[in-house]
C-alpha cells in the first residue's frame, strides 16, 4: 500500500479554534489562522480560491451530502430536536477576489425551542462553474473550463483544493484534517491558507495541480450541465457517496500530483510551473460506489475426517481477499491457502471487463477439497494469486502450494506464473478463454445459445481434444407460485434444463436442471450441477464425482441486503447432487451433508478505497 505524503498544517491554527477569541474580518496577510474564526451573528465570509475565483457557487453543507440542498431542510440537531431551514442550506456567489458572504440569520433560532446552529460546525463546499466561474490572474481573468468542487474542514473560511485535501485526508482517518503531521517535503505548508496573499509559490502550484486534477474526475456530462445556460450551481448532479469519492480520490492521489510539480519546479521554481503541460495521474472513478465482494472463507475440511460432513464439523480452509482500482475493476484475488480459478467465472468477470459489480452476482463459488489447502492456510500469508492485466488482456495464476497437482509450484512468488489466462472477444462476449500451463492448454469456447448472465453453455478442449459440452435448454416462464410459498425467502420460480457430456462425467450424470429465484428484481441462481473427477477422487471425499452447489442470499429487510444489488450471494453450500424437483416450491436452503462451503463479504468501494488509503 502507497501511504500518503503527510501533508501539514500549522498547530496554531488548531489551538486559535478553541480559544474563545472571535473577529468579524478575515485576515489577509496569510497568518496560520486564517478562515477559522467567527462572530455571530455577523454575515459568514470567506474566499474561494485556486487563484482568486470569482462567480463560484458557495454554500454550507450542513445534511452533509456535499451538494446545496434548498428549502424546507430538516436539521436533526445533537440534542435530537428537529429544525427547519425554510430556505435551505446559507449559500451565495463569490465575488471579486473570491470572498463570498453567507446569510446565517436562519441559524439564529429562537431560544425556547433550539439552540443556534453554529456555521463553524459544517463544512463548507464551493462549486466552479464551467464558462460562468471566473479565475483572476496577473495577466487577466480566465473564465473556468471544466467544473470541480471544493470543501474545508468545519470552521475554516478559506475553500482551496488544499483545504479539500485537508479535509479528506481527515474524513479517511489518515491524520487530523487541521494539525495535519510534518516531513521535510510539506512542513512549511499551510492547508488551511490564503497562499495567494501569503504569496507562498509552492502551495499555489500544488493548489492550481489539484484543481486541474479534480476537474478531470468530474463527471463530464455534470460539467456539461453546468455550462449550460440558466445553471447556476445549485442543481443536485451528485450523489452524496460520490461527493466522497471525488474528495477520497484527491486524497489518495495527492502524493503523486506533489512529486508531479516537486519535479517540474526543479529547474525555475513554483511559481514557473506550468500546470496545464503536467502529466498528471489520469484515474477513473466508480461514482454509483457499488458493494462489492471484498473476501470469501472457505471451509472444506471436517473436523472427523471425511466428506461430505454437517456444515458445524467444518474448518476454514482458506480465505480469499479481492483488490479493486477506484473503478471498481479487479485487479488481483488473493487467497491464503488454495483456491479453484473456474474458466466459467473468469470468461464472465472479463466479459463486463473485470467490473464485479456488473455480474449482478459476484463469483459463482468455487472450491478446493484438498487437505494441503488447510496446510497452507495454517502456514500464513498469501499461498496463491490471480493478477489481472486488463491492458495486456491476459490474468496470471500464481501458487506456491501442492494443491494444484499439475502445476509446478514454488516456495515464494515471481517469474514465470504457473497459468497464464487470454482470450477472444465475439459479439456477445468471451467467445474463446485460453489456459495456458508446461503441461497443457485448455480452451473454453462459449456458447451463449440460451445463456443468461449467470450461466453459458461452452465446450472445453484440452490440448485440441474435446473433454466437456454444456447446452442448455431455453429458461422456462416463471411459475405459478402457490400463496403460502410467494413471500419466502428463496423460492424456485424459473428453471432451465442442460445437458452435459464428458469424458469424466459419472455415470448417470444427466437430467440436469438449474435453479433460479426470478421474482421482482432477482435473478438468483439457487442450485446447479458440475461433475469433477479429481476432486471426487481424493482419499477423504466420498462421491461419485457429481457436485452441487447451493446458493443463499440475504432476505429483504436483512442488515446484509442490498436494494440495489439484491443479488449478492450471502453463502454458499457444496453438495452431493438432489433430485430435480417441481418449479414453484420453497427452496431447501441449507443441506445437512456438505463438502464444503464459502461465506461472501462485502463492501462498498468508498469504505474499500478509505481503508486503502489508511
Amino acid at each position: 500500500m502507497k501511504s500518503l505524503l503527510p501533508l501539514s498544517v500549522s498547530l496554531f491554527a488548531l489551538a486559535m479554534a478553541g480559544c474563545g477569541e472571535k473577529s468579524d474580518e478575515l485576515p489577509i496577510d496569510g497568518r496560520d489562522f486564517d478562515g477559522v474564526n467567527y462572530s455571530e451573528p455577523a454575515p459568514y465570509t470567506g474566499r474561494v480560491i485556486d487563484g482568486y475565483l470569482r462567480n463560484a457557487r458557495v454554500w454550507l453543507d450542513i445534511d452533509g451530502d456535499g451538494q446545496y440542498s434548498p428549502g424546507p431542510l430538516t436539521v436533526v440537531l445533537e440534542s435530537g430536536t428537529e429544525v427547519i431551514l425554510r430556505e435551505g442550506e446559507p449559500t451565495a456567489m463569490s465575488g471579486a477576489n473570491g470572498v463570498f458572504s453567507l446569510d446565517t440569520q436562519s441559524l439564529v433560532r429562537d431560544p425556547g425551542e433550539a439552540p443556534d446552529i453554529d456555521p463553524r460546525d459544517y463544512s463548507l463546499h464551493a462549486l466552479a462553474l464551467p464558462g460562468k466561474t471566473v479565475e483572476q490572474l496577473p495577466d487577466g481573468d480566465r473564465p473556468v473550463d471544466k467544473a470541480y468542487l471544493m470543501s474545508a474542514p468545519p470552521g475554516v473560511r478559506q475553500v482551496t483544493p488544499l483545504t479539500t485535501l485537508a479535509r479528506y485526508r481527515g474524513l479517511a482517518g489518515e491524520g487530523s484534517a487541521v494539525s495535519g503531521s510534518v516531513d521535510s517535503s510539506m512542513a512549511s505548508v499551510n492547508l488551511l491558507s490564503d497562499y495567494i496573499q501569503s504569496g507562498d509559490q509552492r502551495a499555489h502550484a500544488y493548489a492550481r495541480a489539484f484543481a486541474r486534477f479534480m476537474a478531470s474526475q468530474f463527471p463530464v456530462p455534470y460539467s456539461e450541465e453546468l455550462a449550460a445556460s440558466g445553471a447556476d450551481g445549485t442543481e443536485r448532479l451528485l450523489s452524496r457517496q460520490a461527493v466522497y469519492l471525488l474528495g477520497l480520490s484527491l486524497a489518495r492521489n495527492a502524493p503523486d500530483v506533489v512529486a508531479i510539480v516537486d519535479d517540474a519546479a526543479s529547474a525555475g521554481g513554483y511559481a514557473g510551473v506550468d500546470v496545464g503541460n503536467l502529466a498528471l495521474p489520469e484515474v477513473e472513478l466508480d461514482l454509483s460506489d457499488p458493494v462489492l465482494l471484498t473476501r470469501q472463507v472457505v471451509s472444506a475440511q471436517s473436523e472427523y475426517g471425511d466428506l461430505p460432513t454437517s456444515p458445524s464439523s467444518l474448518m476454514t480452509t482458506a480465505e480469499l481477499s479481492f483488490a479493486y482500482g477506484p473503478d471498481g475493476r479487479v485487479k488481483a484475488i488473493s487467497a491464503e491457502g488454495c483456491m479453484a480459478p473456474s474458466m466459467t467465472e473468469l470468461a464472465r468477470l472479463v466479459t463486463v471487463g473485470g467490473q464485479m459489480a456488473s455480474l449482478g452476482t459476484q463469483w459463482l463459488p468455487s472450491i478446493s477439497l484438498s487437505l494441503q489447502s488447510r496446510v497452507a492456510y495454517e502456514s500464513g500469508g498469501v499461498d496463491e494469486r490471480l493478477t489481472f492485466d486488463w491492458e495486456s488482456q491476459r490474468i496470471y495464476f500464481e501458487t506456491t502450494t501442492q494443491c494444484q497437482e499439475s502445476l509446478a509450484d514454488t516456495s515464494e512468488f515471481g517469474g514465470p506464473p504457473e497459468v497464464t489466462y487470454s482470450w477472444i472477444r465475439g459479439d456477445d462476449g468471451v467467445a474463446e478463454l485460453t489456459a495456458t500451463s508446461d503441461s497443457e492448454d485448455r480452451v473454453l469456447q462459449l456458447d451463449y445459445a440460451n445463456g443468461t448472465p449467470l450461466v453459458t453453455g461452452h465446450r472445453l478442449l484440452v490440448n485440441g481434444e474435446e473433454r466437456a459440452v454444456l447446452s442448455l435448454s431455453e429458461l422456462s416462464d416463471e411459475c405459478a407460485l402457490p400463496e403460502d410459498v410467494k413471500d419466502a425467502g428463496h423460492v424456485v420460480s424459473r428453471q432451465q434444463d442442460y445437458s452435459y457430456s464428458a469424458i469424466d462425467a459419472p455415470v448417470g450424470f444427466d437430467d440436469l436442471t438449474l435453479e433460479f429465484d426470478a421474482r421482482n428484481e432477482y435473478f438468483r441462481l439457487l442450485r446447479y450441477s458440475f461433475a469433477d473427477l479429481d476432486m471426487a477422487g481424493l482419499d477423504h471425499v466420498s462421491s461419485e464425482g457429481g457436485f452441487d452447489w447451493v446458493m443463499v442470499y440475504p432476505e429483504e429487510g436483512a442488515v446484509d441486503y442490498v436494494d440495489d444489488q439484491p443479488n449478492l450471494i450471502a453463502e454458499a453450500y457444496l453438495t452431493e447432487p438432489g433430485t430435480p424437483a417441481d418449479c414453484g416450491r420453497e427452496f431447501e436452503e441449507v443441506p445437512f451433508g456438505v463438502f464444503g462451503q464459502v461465506n461472501y463479504q462485502y463492501q462498498r468501494l468508498s469504505a474499500y478505497l478509505t481503508e486503502q488509503v489508511q
